[in-house]
């Protein structure tokens, strides 16, 4: 078994759309649109094939400013070595994205930063791991 895809409601498609197409260079799916229940989606893919972001917009759906919730804490995306985590977390701080935490390797061993993407989801870049 292997998880097949994240769901991440958002009030703003395209804003999410071209954050994590633009930084993670994710392909994008053609937008579905269901009229009747005020609903609309894409998916996200990476290049590897692997779990995929599936960013989704309904008009009952309200934002939440809060940065922790019960529920997903952050989900990571590996970029590759640890000179890539570094290069896109200052990449991403230059262009004004929110860094949360800068590149360390942490206490389970991972080398990380942490970034928050438009709708306030904390998402982990790391580095491939030995």
């Amino acid at each position: 078994m292997q998880i097949d895809h994240i769901a991440l409601w958002t009030n703003d498609l395209d804003r999410l759309k071209d954050f994590y197409s633009r930084f993670f260079n994710c392909k994008v799916s053609d937008r579905y649109d269901n009229n009747e229940k005020q609903f609309s989606s894409y998916f996200l893919s990476f290049n590897d094939g692997g779990a995929r972001i599936e960013i989704m917009k309904r008009s009952d759906i309200t934002d939440s400013n809060s940065t922790e919730v019960i529920g997903l804490a952050h989900f990571s995306i590996s970029v590759g070595t640890k000179k890539q985590v570094d290069n896109l977390t200052a990449k991403m701080g230059k262009a004004g994205i929110k860094i949360y935490s800068y590149p360390r390797t942490s206490g389970d061993g991972y080398y990380e930063s942490v970034v928050i993407d438009p709708d306030n989801n904390k998402v982990e870049l790391i580095a491939y791991r030995d």
